[in-house]
């Protein structure tokens, strides 16, 4: 069998489990820690646990995984016979240490290792992933794999609405003094991630208007082009699935649209009610 380039990612881009399989990508856990307990994102807590663990305002953080877990599963996937080098694909390391997690067990893996900051989370994380596989699948090497990844992540973009800024607040993934105006403003904020960061878009007066400014902004961004789109929510399945319905009627580009709920990873940080919109160039 020829060699190939092994992809690995983590469990913060949210793919589904039949792509995870189809395309051989690896994808290793975050922990949520629920008061004293530490528990693996999407194997030992469900998305609508964790929501119920905010709602009673019970004690959550999340941690990156240990170096020794991404050695553990370098090493395994190295010991496949035909296996020249590994891509690991990860969320910002501007809101999370996983990436340098990575970096450090890519220095003692026994095969090459690339390891890549794709400055993105969720689906827009995914689709890097998924490109990176395809790129793979076809022969590609470490580097034309590497370069796939990162030209998708320059091509995607991510923006949210969250009912609060007080999870990003506590979690320290935006400013105390941004979360604070919010709150005396009573208003709903977008968000966008840029340059790896969550970062205050727009401030709206409601919810339902921040909720059609998300809609607008997402197809703005797709224009014309062909994009594929993923909607995330955390306990707000009615409203993905109708933000879903118009999006597919406002982008002529459309290829694939993902709907799905976030994990408890990024669901500590955002809480309920978040909708979340990745519009990815194909």
């Amino acid at each position: 069998m020829s060699s190939h380039v092994a992809i690995v990612t983590d469990s913060t881009a949210y793919l589904p489990r039949a792509a995870l399989e189809h395309h051989r990508i690896t994808s290793v856990p975050l922990t949520v820690v629920l008061g004293d307990r530490a528990l693996e994102e999407g194997t030992e807590i469900s998305a609508q646990s964790l929501a119920e663990a905010l709602r009673k305002r019970r004690p959550v953080t999340t941690s990156r995984p240990a170096p020794r877990v991404f050695a553990d599963t370098y090493r395994a996937i190295a010991e496949q016979a035909d296996v020249a080098g590994i891509v690991s694909l990860h969320l910002s390391a501007e809101i999370s240490g996983t990436y340098d997690a990575a970096v450090l067990a890519a220095r003692e893996a026994p095969v090459p290792v690339r390891v890549v900051d794709t400055g993105m989370v969720a689906m827009a994380l995914g689709f890097c992933a998924l490109t990176a596989a395809v790129t793979a699948e076809a022969g590609g090497s470490l580097d034309e794999t590497v370069a796939a990844a990162r030209k998708r992540a320059e091509d995607t973009s991510a923006f949210f609405y969250v009912d609060t800024l007080d999870y990003l607040r506590r979690g320290g993934r935006i400013g105390a003094a941004r979360a604070l105006l919010g709150s005396a403003l009573a208003v709903k904020p977008l968000l966008e991630l840029a340059d790896g960061r969550i970062e205050l878009l727009e401030k709206v007066r409601t919810a339902s208007r921040a909720i059609a400014r998300l809609e607008e902004i997402a197809a703005d961004r797709a224009g014309g082009s062909a994009v594929d789109i993923a909607v995330h929510h955390l306990s707000a399945a009615d409203r993905a699935e109708q933000l879903a319905e118009r999006l597919r009627e406002r982008v002529p580009g459309l290829k694939d649209l993902h709907v799905s709920e976030v994990g408890a990873v990024i669901g500590a940080h955002t809480g309920p009610g978040l909708l979340g919109v990745v519009v990815s160039l194909g």
